[in-house]
């Protein structure tokens, strides 16, 4: 079976530098796990005391996930980290201390979700800032605090935005100045102290590293940083974080010497992904692996081979052919066989989605 390979020690690694890091900048933050799926066998691995004793809580967009940590956990603080739909309103206040919100008849469902189990729950509301996802339009923004001010059992502390996430609006020192502002508008207009302005992710680290993020940016919800060592803006490593942290292998199952242009009559059927070919190259060869892992665990451009030799003819539910030439290295000797294991790097979606597949095994690897 193909397996993915984790290096929890140095993602460990990566997440007490980060807390370090926003410790020095008198930032609090919220690690996101949401690329683990709330797989119960990362959350004892990685979420141990000396990692989660500097976080301000661990967030996650399932709640599945969250019923999860709180079972491997019970004291950890969990964030919710996208808008609830309303009908979950009953689970997101057992298993989420804090929700991102920006839907306010959810809200009110969640307050009455809150009082039926006797509780306060504690919301951060989301501003649309550019990015076009989720978040409630800057000029409601007085008007929608003021409603939710109303509600009993539901206490807001913060204002939060999402950039970069979708379309790729970058988190300037303006954008996060707005985001700032309309926090202290609110704060004068009703007398309330907001806790927390959430307008950093991943993505805004550099911004801190350089001193140009606004000071009332205080929270910080990270998830690729922590477990890829990264900010995604430039897809640069992050200070001296870990990152190779993940690595991917699959198994050679069948290696034969095949043409390169199919033979017959090729119809709409197909189900998979195939390489482009030339109808001149009819009478060429080449020789061609099949891996075992398919589209049912990753998509092809989430994953990108090591060997710049090999290169990609086709991939079905669960087998990948690649096309590896002569299948000689430079003295002349056999590169691959039946048996052997072909070395992948994967992007932060392809870690996700081999995590969710039950067919690729997951191998901890403890040493730095």
């Amino acid at each position: 079976m193909a397996e993915l390979i984790i290096y929890s020690e140095r993602i460990k690694d990566n997440i007490k530098k980060l807390s370090s890091f926003f410790e020095q900048n008198h930032i609090e933050w919220s690690l996101v796990t949401k690329v683990f799926s709330g797989d119960k066998t990362f959350l004892n691995a990685i979420l141990t005391p000396d990692v989660t004793e500097k976080i301000n809580s661990i967030g996650d967009s399932r709640l599945t996930s969250l019923r999860n940590l709180r079972e491997v956990n019970p004291n950890l603080r969990t964030i919710y980290i996208k808008p609830p739909a309303k009908i979950y309103a009953d689970d997101v206040v057992e298993y989420a201390d804090i929700s991102l919100n920006s839907s306010l008849s959810t809200i009110e469902s969640l307050n009455e979700a809150a009082k039926k189990k006797d509780k306060i729950h504690k919301i951060i509301i989301m501003i649309e800032m550019g990015e076009l996802r989720e978040g409630v339009k800057r000029d409601d923004i007085l008007g929608f605090y003021e409603k939710v001010f109303n509600l009993s059992n539901i206490e807001v502390i913060g204002i939060g935005s999402n950039l970069g996430c979708m379309y790729g609006v970058e988190p300037t020192y303006d954008k996060l100045l707005q985001l700032s502002l309309y926090k202290e508008l609110i704060s004068a207009k009703f007398n309330k102290d907001l806790k927390y302005v959430s307008g950093g992710t991943s993505i805004t680290l550099p911004l801190v590293e350089n001193g140009v993020a606004p000071k009332d940016i205080n929270h910080f919800r990270i998830g690729e940083a922590a477990f890829f060592g990264v900010s995604p803006l430039e897809n640069k490593r992050f200070q001296d974080l870990y990152t190779k942290t993940f690595e991917f292998y699959a198994n050679v199952i069948e290696l034969e010497k095949k043409k390169i242009v199919p033979d017959g009559i090729i119809s709409e059927a197909s189900i998979g992904h195939t390489s482009k070919y030339n109808e001149s190259d009819i009478q060429e060869t080449s020789y061609k692996a099949i891996l075992d892992f398919g589209l049912l665990d990753v998509d092809k451009d989430d994953i990108e081979v090591e060997d710049k030799d090999i290169s990609f003819v086709g991939i079905t539910s669960d087998m990948l052919v690649i096309d590896v030439g002569l299948n000689k290295d430079a003295s002349g000797k056999v590169k691959y066989k039946v048996g052997d294991k072909v070395k992948f790097s994967l992007s932060y979606m392809g870690v996700a989605r081999l995590l969710s597949s039950k067919f690729i095994d997951k191998v901890y690897v403890k040493e730095i």
